[in-house]
């Protein structure tokens, strides 16, 4: 169990999960720009390519708001605000070290909680607008869940069957001398893949699809978007952030205090994810169902019993 973090750390928790937002998405542009244009030779270049996230959130700040017939604004924007809410609250069970803002006994099922309240907010965004292509981007991320949402959910399942617990904290100690992903490589991968379906991020980026004009946001301009899409980058960072305590041993590690580990470890994973969206193209979600049904669901299931196996044997 983890120590109780400070009342202000609660303060903290978002304006962290902002930062470390901000700083992947330099890395991203760094990365978009080096491949479009070729890889800079100065640091200032370097900066300005890092900087380009800032300047468009500047610009989206004083973006008129687009309007469409017959939109049901409310619903729209309960929607674009529940997407960085979800990240939030699923980052609140998320640990700095052996430090989190909140370690409760079901910390595991909060965090999914708040996997499917993301649901609900990509498909509320696009249902708001009135317009098919927002529509289409949020049945898109529906189906998209569909997909990877059981597998994902068998692999989460599996790191707490190892601990005997669905506890964060416990799922940390029980990491204590081996990593959860060395003995459960398969929950690991599938926990990767799902990670970026989840923020809907590189090959699983058909809610925002370009042949939909940018689907789910298609019909968002000005504060909307950028809050939607800052929900995204922030669901990106903290199931990111997650994979470490369930598999990377959380703060365990030599040397190093336990918070660097975390950090270190968490954007070794982040930078992972970032770079998958340039290693794999963006996948057809029908070959991907069947790909989760026929093959992931079967070695989750496949894992978690071997792991039910040792845990019963100890």
């Amino acid at each position: 169990m983890f120590d109780a973090a400070p009342l202000w750390a609660t303060v903290i928790l978002p304006v962290a999960l902002v930062f470390a937002a901000a700083v992947t998405a330099g890395f991203d542009a760094v990365l978009s720009a080096s491949a479009a244009r070729g890889r800079s030779g100065s640091m200032r270049e370097m900066g300005t390519r890092a900087a380009a996230p800032l300047r468009e959130v500047l610009r989206l700040l004083v973006q008129q708001p687009r309007r469409t017939v017959a939109a049901d604004s409310a619903l729209g924007r309960t929607g674009v605000v529940l997407v960085p809410v979800a990240a939030v609250l699923a980052g609140a069970v998320l640990p700095l070290g052996f430090r989190s803002v909140s370690d409760p006994a079901v910390g595991i099922v909060w965090f999914n909680a708040m996997e499917a309240l993301a649901w609900a907010a990509v498909w509320l965004t696009g249902w708001g607008p009135n317009s098919a292509l927002s529509l289409m981007g949020g049945y898109r991320f529906l189906a998209q869940g569909l997909a990877y949402e059981l597998p994902h959910m068998f692999a989460i399942t599996t790191a707490a069957l190892g601990a005997e617990s669905l506890r964060v904290g416990d799922v940390v100690a029980a990491q204590d001398g081996l990593w959860f992903a060395v003995w459960m490589p398969v929950a690991f991968i599938v926990y990767l893949l799902s990670a970026m379906a989840m923020s809907f991020w590189g090959p699983f980026d058909h809610p925002l699809g370009r042949d939909a004009a940018g689907g789910a946001a298609a019909e968002l301009a000005g504060v909307d978007r950028l809050v939607f899409l800052g929900g995204r980058w922030l669901l990106m960072v903290v199931t990111a952030g997650v994979s470490v305590p369930l598999f990377l041993g959380g703060g365990h590690g030599p040397l190093l205090p336990a918070w660097a580990w975390t950090l270190v470890k968490t954007a070794l994973v982040l930078a992972a994810l970032v770079a998958g969206r340039r290693l794999l193209p963006t996948l057809r979600m029908e070959r991907y169902t069947e790909f989760a049904w026929l093959v992931l669901v079967p070695a989750t299931l496949l894992q978690a019993l071997v792991v039910a196996v040792v845990v019963l044997n100890r």
